[in-house]
């Protein structure tokens, strides 16, 4: 292909290869920046050669995906849960509302806000004033975790099938102006009680388990464990990247929240036709 056409730039390359291979979300979207990483990738080993590119990457936080401040309200609410009651759980969607998010969580979340990379879902939590008094970000479930796949049980086939149908909650978020006992954890089950669907509504599949990370030096996961999440045991804080065998990274408790009661059998058996049920549905 590159051959034949050699006017074509990476881009078009990644496209017109995903269209032939029928590499393409469940939504039925083309994933060609993950199809531009392999090629990039065969490139530099030597297995092929890549036109030039033509721009060249930007450092972190520069850029298109720049956090750009937006004023709020940090007035503080010290109420009981009920005085805020009934709580309105949104969906993030419009431009304005995606800055806002990332104000929010670049601002007040130990880890900023990151690269949402792949399937997620952003929300807001709204009191019964309109006031925002939360947010949470959902995405793409760890690739690997020993503690989560002696869990479930499944091999590494499995999990490559499997792990679509699993989101990790990244991003947890009750502003510090917020002073509302249990809204956390009566948060996390509200967003548990319907993510699936919202899921499904947006990528055509469901979600069958839900997962997060907890620094132990860090949290207690007081919350998580009130809304029941379960732990499933810690990370070896290796990180995929090590070289040493030594531990580079903090040690965290992985949580894990079955959405569907044989989630087990559900993840370790995708079925083809749930697949393609994925991509057409």
């Amino acid at each position: 292909m590159i051959a034949d056409n050699p006017d074509w730039n990476r881009t078009r390359l990644s496209k017109e290869l995903c269209v032939l291979w029928d590499w393409q979300s469940p939504a039925g979207q083309i994933k060609h920046v993950s199809c531009r990483d392999l090629l990039r990738a065969l490139d530099k080993r030597g297995s092929i050669s890549l036109p030039a590119a033509r721009w060249t990457p930007r450092a972190p936080g520069k850029g298109a995906d720049k956090i750009r401040y937006i004023e709020h309200d940090t007035d503080p609410i010290n109420k009981e849960l009920r005085d805020l009651m009934p709580l309105r759980i949104e969906i993030v969607y419009s431009k304005r509302d995606t800055d806002l998010f990332k104000s929010y969580i670049h601002l007040y979340h130990y880890l900023g806000y990151g690269r949402s990379a792949g399937e997620n879902i952003k929300y807001f939590v709204y009191s019964n004033t309109g006031a925002i008094v939360a947010c949470l970000m959902f995405g793409a479930a760890a690739w690997s975790c020993r503690a989560r796949d002696e869990y479930i049980g499944w091999d590494s086939r499995q999990r490559h099938e499997g792990l679509t149908f699993i989101a990790n909650n990244c991003r947890t978020l009750i502003f510090p102006w917020v002073h509302v006992p249990c809204l956390a954890s009566h948060t996390l089950g509200a967003v548990s009680r319907r993510i699936s669907e919202d899921w499904k509504r947006k990528y055509g599949h469901p979600l069958y388990l839900l997962e997060t990370c907890i620094e132990r030096d860090r949290f207690q996961g007081i919350c998580f464990k009130a809304a029941n999440w379960r732990n499933a045991g810690a990370t070896t804080g290796l990180g995929r990247n090590s070289k040493t065998g030594e531990r580079t990274l903090p040690i965290k408790d992985f949580l894990l929240y079955p959405l569907h009661g044989d989630f087990r059998k559900k993840l370790c058996n995708v079925s083809g036709w749930e697949r393609r049920g994925m991509r057409h549905g």
